[in-house]
């Protein structure tokens, strides 16, 4: 029998059994619950959460639920919501939002639509899907609707529309999974900095080209917040010259400082190029001993005083006292006596 090799796509298939599942990446928002229709009457069976966490197959995820107001979404609804999709290995999330007209009968008014609150949410991406206008306390008729199998949310007790726990009837029924809250910031707290700091977002709105009407601001209210940016600004000029003038001072000490080492070193120079000539053992000296050394070998000294010939008074001419010679008197008080005496005895 002759060998025959077999040729055909087995490597490739070996290759393409090896490479790893693409990956799904997201590049649509969530999509909003559909309405009431057709799909309300396909048979749901309801999950434990054993079953739930052993993980169910790919087209059949774990259904959960997770309300709220949402408003001025931040990073603690982004995290909720995160914990609340991977509560099981499959899930498949819901999130429900209430609508502006509850909510301010319920909490209060809100500071985003309730359009702009559901925009939020189907762009988060952890959602699968959201219901607008969602009841604030969970009917099974609701519950039953949108097929959910576990409702979300932090295990504290929330007390509303006169109940001390709006989630007690979801927690006796065994479909309540508890998430944890994300401390340190909340929808409340951003609002009470917008109040605290509320002229200071003013003031920067009317710099942006706000009108005072828009921001619901009174006529000397305007002009107060307009002065006081005008002060800043000039504060601002203040500083900014202040700055300049330090940096300007810093300069002149660098500059002073380099000119002071200088004059330090060119005076030690200049006092040990004194110091090297006109020292004790300076050039100075050298050439004084040398020129004195000269002078004595040109003009050497007389000889010592007890030689005959070199008497310091030989060759010197005599003193007039010597021989005899009268000295004259020339003391004026003498000769004025001599004169008046010669007068008296003229009278006599």
């Amino acid at each position: 029998m002759v060998n025959r090799r077999r040729h055909g796509p087995r490597g490739t298939q070996t290759q393409q059994q090896r490479r790893p599942p693409a990956v799904k990446t997201l590049r649509e928002p969530a999509v909003f619950a559909k309405e009431p229709g057709t799909d309300v009457d396909i048979p749901h069976n309801k999950l434990t959460l054993a079953q739930a966490r052993r993980g169910t197959p790919v087209h059949r995820p774990v259904r959960v639920y997770a309300d709220g107001i949402f408003d001025l979404f931040h990073s603690g609804h982004a995290r909720a919501l995160m914990q609340a999709k991977n509560l099981f290995p499959n899930t498949h999330l819901i999130v429900g939002v209430c609508g502006d007209k509850l909510t301010q009968k319920y909490k209060g008014y809100t500071v985003m639509t309730e359009a702009e609150r559901y925009e939020a949410l189907i762009h988060c991406r952890y959602v699968d899907e959201v219901v607008r206008d969602a009841p604030w306390t969970l009917t099974p008729e609701f519950l039953k609707k949108h097929r959910i199998d576990f409702v979300a949310h932090d295990d504290i007790p929330y007390s509303s529309a006169g109940s001390e726990d709006v989630y007690k009837h979801i927690k006796d029924a065994g479909m309540f999974v508890a998430t944890q809250r994300t401390e340190g910031i909340s929808t409340s707290d951003l609002i009470t900095r917008i109040v605290r700091n509320y002229d200071i977002y003013v003031r920067r709105n009317l710099q942006r080209g706000y009108t005072a009407q828009e921001l619901n601001v009174g006529f000397i209210n305007e002009n107060k917040y307009r002065l006081q940016n005008q002060v800043d600004k000039m504060k601002e000029t203040v500083r900014t010259v202040e700055e300049k003038s330090k940096h300007l001072v810093h300069r002149v000490e660098e500059k002073s400082h380099d000119l002071i080492l200088k004059w330090e070193e060119k005076s030690r120079e200049f006092i040990g190029n004194f110091l090297e000539l006109f020292g004790p053992d300076g050039a100075w000296n050298m050439i004084q001993e040398r020129s004195g050394r000269m002078l004595q070998a040109l003009s050497p000294y007389q000889s010592p005083s007890t030689s005959p010939s070199n008497s310091p008074t030989r060759g010197r001419s005599p003193s007039p006292l010597a021989h005899g010679m009268p000295r004259m008197r020339s003391s004026p008080a003498r000769g004025a006596s001599d004169n008046s005496s010669r007068k008296r005895n003229k009278k006599k």
